[in-house]
C-alpha cells in the first residue's frame, strides 16, 4: 500500500525541508511537459504529487493523516491476523476429518473386506467421490502388499524349518562315531531314530503354533506406520 511518503520519496520522519526538495524533484520527474507522448499517465502522477505535498506540508494535516494511516495499518495487520488463524483451524479441522477417513478404511480392510467396499463406507460417511477413490485404493494396496509380504515370510520361515529338519539326521551321525567300536555304533543308531522324532516333533509343533495377539498387534501396527509415514497423518 503506497503511502503519500511514497508518493514524494521519503520517509515518514522527513523534516519539512527535505518534503519540499523532494516535492519539486517528484513535480519535475512527472510534469506533462516533460513526458512528451505520456502525457496522460504524467497528469495524473504530477496531481498524486501535488495532493501528497498538500498534505505533509501542513503540519497539522500530517498529524492527522500520520494518526489515520497508523491505525489503517493497525486495522489491516488486525484482519491479517484473524484471516491466518481462521485458515490455520480451517486446514485443521480438514486434517482432522480427513485422519478420520483414513482410519475407517483402514479398519474395514483389516476386517477383509475389498476395495469397493472400503470405497462406499467412505461414501456413506460424506466423503467426496474423488477423496474417496484415491483413499480406497491406496489402503487396499498397501494392505494387499501387508499380506503378500506376511505370505512370503511364512513360507520362508516353513522352508528354513524344513531345511533344519532335513539336516538334523547329519548333525547326529557323529554322536554315533564316538560310542567306539560295533556296540557304540549300534547303541547310537538306535538313538537315532528317537532324536529324529523328537526333532520332528518340534518342527511341527514350531510349523503349527497359532500366531498370537501381539504378533497380530505388531502386523496391524506396521501397517498404520507405513500409511501414516505416507500421507503424513498422526493418529
Amino acid at each position: 500500500m503506497a503511502t503519500l511518503y511514497d508518493t514524494l520519496g521519503v520517509h515518514e520522519d522527513a523534516t519539512g525541508e527535505e518534503i519540499k526538495r523532494a516535492y519539486r524533484k517528484a513535480a519535475m520527474r512527472s510534469h506533462p511537459d516533460r513526458n512528451v507522448g505520456r502525457e496522460a499517465q504524467a497528469r495524473a502522477a504530477f496531481q498524486q504529487v501535488k495532493e501528497a505535498y498538500a498534505i505533509l506540508s501542513d503540519p497539522e494535516q500530517r498529524r492527522v493523516y500520520d494518526a489515520v494511516f497508523a491505525e489503517e495499518m493497525r486495522r489491516l495487520a488486525q484482519h491479517r491476523e484473524e484471516a491466518r488463524l481462521r485458515e490455520e483451524q480451517a486446514l485443521a479441522q480438514r486434517e482432522a476429518e480427513y485422519a478420520a477417513l483414513v482410519r475407517t478404511a483402514m479398519r474395514f480392510a483389516e476386517r477383509g473386506r475389498n476395495r469397493d467396499v472400503v470405497f462406499g463406507v467412505l461414501l456413506g460417511r460424506g466423503c467426496e467421490e474423488a477423496l474417496a477413490a484415491r483413499i480406497a485404493d491406496g489402503v487396499s494396496a498397501l494392505f494387499d502388499e501387508r499380506v503378500a509380504g506376511e505370505a512370503g515370510a511364512q513360507a520362508d520361515e516353513q522352508a528354513d524349518e524344513q531345511e533344519a529338519a532335513a539336516r538334523a539326521p547329519a548333525q547326529g551321525a557323529p554322536a554315533v562315531r564316538k560310542g567306539g567300536g560295533p556296540d557304540g555304533a549300534k547303541r547310537g543308531a538306535a538313538r537315532c531314530p528317537a532324536a529324529d522324532s523328537a526333532d520332528d516333533s518340534m518342527a511341527s509343533d514350531h510349523a503349527e503354533e497359532p500366531v498370537t495377539g501381539a504378533q497380530q498387534y505388531s502386523h496391524a501396527n506396521f501397517f498404520r506406520t507405513v500409511w501414516h509415514g505416507m500421507f503424513g497423518l498422526r493418529s
